[in-house]
């Protein structure tokens, strides 16, 4: 049925000028929904928040773990982590899971061309050492030269004699190596692109349709962006809420950013592991620096949308803008992502349609949705829809998440439908108190012991952290270790855990039974197998 649902109204909103359209899909590393259209005040967004008012934005969007090589793995291949069975940076799903498609290879097979350009798919092992090539890319991905020097001592403060590998990190880019940066590299290699495909369509009157994807590496630690965006964000208008670890919360939920630990300006705050706070005055100047490496891409992303109007390509391109997971900064006196609250996990998820401009009006939506949606939402949006993969069968091609078209269609027409009853998400630890070795915070397969599932409701998140076993992949559901119980009516910052609460009873039991079903029982009737 959900393939007649969706060929009944998608042809009614959704007319494309020369054909099958193009798709941009922006990544942005590390970023939580700090923008200004989703009403963060701190945030300094102008063409992110031009995007959105010319576009759809998802305010109930959720990775399906916080990290980011199984966060890409997954809406890579709209397959949840637990299928693929990778939850570190180790493995290529390939040799480790199953001969999964890509989305990119998807569209590549549909007569698409592709291209990488960034931080798409994680570099390293994750992809094969080759961005996931031949299957993937119709040319080799595109990496910026100067991400050799990421991990260079370039940071310079007051408190530095000499530069330093620093947390917060603003730079004079004609100083820096080859002056440039890695997110400027990879603007221009998007521009060139673009550029070069305009020129081919000029000369053989027509090329494919493009998919580009456009990973940018910020705000990403370390923190390292042009000085001039201070400019926009005084230090004096950050504080830090909620900044302390709730008595009522199991300490297996606590991430204590070992990552950022190993930073030398963090080192000299000497800090006791794990639970010792950044001071206040620190952590204002992380904050400061996180704003400005966003209003850094922000630029860049205008630069790129700019491009796309000059060469006549915006009338017939979908820009999706997203983010691998979200960042904590400072709340329940957390810094990273690594966690399975609502700042970890939620994303921004901006639509912009070919069409969508004519509007002139600024849409938003508290569906919920998954970045596993982002496969079968291109593939339909291309013509070519996939299905939700049956039970017991995710080797073939389909797709763990669904498309969210029919939630596009009915806020196009300024109309509401039943949607999912939930997110789902998850993450690892080695045990219950936070260690440095092994890593609490990106644990290998083989020390993990414990999984926390956490589900997001429209009105709650319940979480359940249960004991794993890392030989045959299985999490066992009757030995729990540790839950949580949120209410985001009074809670929106996931303070007090009610799950110990008489009065939410009920309710725990509920969402137990809904998380331990899975995704398939929160999808909409019409999508049931």
């Amino acid at each position: 049925m959900r393939g007649i649902f969706a060929q009944l109204i998608l042809p009614l909103v959704f007319k494309f000028s020369l054909g099958k359209p193009n798709f941009l899909l922006i990544i942005v590393d590390d970023l939580r929904p700090a923008l200004g259209c989703y009403s963060d005040w701190k945030a300094f967004t102008p063409n992110i928040d031009r995007l959105a008012k010319n576009g759809i934005t998802f305010d109930k969007a959720y990775a399906q773990q916080a990290l980011c090589a199984p966060s890409r793995n997954s809406f890579l291949t709209s397959r949840r982590p637990d299928t693929l069975g990778l939850y570190d940076f180790y493995s290529y799903w390939r040799e480790a899971a199953g001969n999964f498609t890509t989305l990119p290879q998807y569209l590549k097979d549909h007569g698409y061309t592709t291209m990488s350009v960034g931080k798409v798919f994680h570099p390293g092992v994750s992809s094969n050492n080759s961005d996931d090539s031949p299957y993937s890319w119709s040319r080799e991905a595109f990496h910026p030269y100067t991400n050799r020097y990421k991990d260079t001592p370039l940071c310079t403060s007051n408190d530095d004699r000499l530069p330093a590998r620093n947390l917060v990190c603003p730079v004079d880019v004609s100083s820096m190596p080859l002056g440039t940066l890695p997110d400027i590299e990879n603007f221009e290699a998007a521009k060139d692109y673009l550029n070069n495909y305009k020129k081919n369509i000029t000369k053989i009157n027509g090329e494919k349709p493009f998919l580009l994807a456009l990973g940018f590496e910020k705000p990403h630690i370390p923190l390292k962006y042009p000085r001039e965006y201070l400019r926009h964000h005084c230090l004096d208008k950050f504080t830090l809420n909620d900044y302390y670890w709730p008595d009522n919360i199991s300490s297996v939920a606590y991430n204590p950013w070992i990552d950022l630990r190993k930073r030398e300006d963090v080192k000299r705050l000497n800090l006791t592991f794990p639970w010792e706070r950044i001071p206040e005055n620190f952590g204002k100047k992380i904050l400061q620096s996180y704003y400005s490496a966003v209003s850094y891409v922000d630029e860049l992303i205008g630069g790129v949308m700019g491009e796309l109007k000059a060469l006549g390509l915006h009338d017939n391109t979908v820009v999706i803008l997203t983010s691998d997971h979200g960042w904590s900064l400072g709340e329940h006196s957390q810094w990273g992502k690594y966690s399975n609250f609502e700042v970890a996990v939620r994303v921004p998820l901006i639509v912009s349609l070919p069409n969508s401009h004519q509007q002139r009006m600024k849409l938003k939506t508290n569906a919920i949705v998954e970045l596993v949606d982002l496969f079968p939402t291109i593939a339909e949006l291309s013509g070519n829809p996939i299905e939700p993969c049956p039970k017991n069968r995710s080797e073939i091609i389909c797709s763990e998440g669904i498309s969210f078209v029919p939630v596009i269609n009915a806020i196009s027409r300024n109309k509401t439908i039943k949607w999912k009853r939930a997110a789902f998400s998850q993450y690892p630890r080695p045990g219950v108190s936070p260690t440095w070795s092994p890593n609490s915070d990106e644990p290998r397969l083989q020390h993990i012991r414990i999984m926390g599932y956490t589900m997001r409701t429209k009105i709650y998140r319940y979480t359940a952290w249960i004991k794993f076993d890392n030989l045959r992949m299985t999490s066992d559901w009757n030995k729990l270790i540790a839950d949580e119980l949120y209410d985001h009516r009074v809670d929106p910052h996931e303070m007090t855990n009610q799950a110990n609460n008489t009065d939410y009873l009920k309710t725990k039991i509920k969402l137990k039974k809904l998380l331990k079903s899975g995704w398939k029982r929160s999808l909409p009737r019409y999508f049931s197998q």
